[in-house]
């Protein structure tokens, strides 16, 4: 069997965590818990009818970026950028993980995943904004982990990236 390791990436408090509940678990918790360390899950899917255990690490947010991170990142077969659209500084943050870590990491499959959709009233992050990165050729995905929306869509999508590269 084939295993993929995902490192989930983004600034503190963006959904991370929540993203993985929905997607391994089904579920969604309006308390905010932070991760400390790494968190790591796995779900059993289907590509191409091969089976591929993906094996998630979500890595705790930070509002800076550090180097202990390196190590969970070893190995990673793909990534998802998590970004809220609450928050301008956190896609800022992702912006700038990305280009540190696409030196370190190379070229592996990544998506940017604009998350709390939901909150429509507070957004920070205009649509265009986000159309606009789609235009600059970021693969972009808007998620939310609270109702579900395109959650396992971001993930499937980057299976099938990690399998074709």
């Amino acid at each position: 069997m084939i295993q993929k390791k995902i490192c989930m990436l983004g600034a503190l408090a963006v959904g991370k965590t929540s993203l993985v509940r929905r997607y391994v678990e089904n579920l969604f918790f309006e308390k905010y818990q932070t991760t400390l360390g790494v968190k790591i899950d796995k779900k059993l899917v289907k590509v191409d009818d091969q089976d591929i255990t993906l094996v998630l690490w979500d890595l705790a947010g930070q509002d800076s970026y550090n180097n202990i991170r390196q190590s969970y990142l070893r190995g990673a077969s793909g990534y998802l950028l998590v970004v809220d659209k609450t928050r301008t500084t956190s896609l800022d943050f992702a912006l700038k993980v990305y280009e540190i870590e696409k030196q370190k990491l190379g070229d592996i499959p990544c998506l940017l995943l604009f998350n709390k959709w939901d909150l429509t009233g507070k957004w920070d992050i205009t649509e265009d904004t986000v159309d606009e990165l789609g235009r600059q050729g970021w693969d972009v995905i808007k998620t939310s982990a609270k109702t579900g929306m395109q959650v396992n869509d971001a993930f499937e999508k980057l299976a099938i990236k990690m399998i074709a590269q």
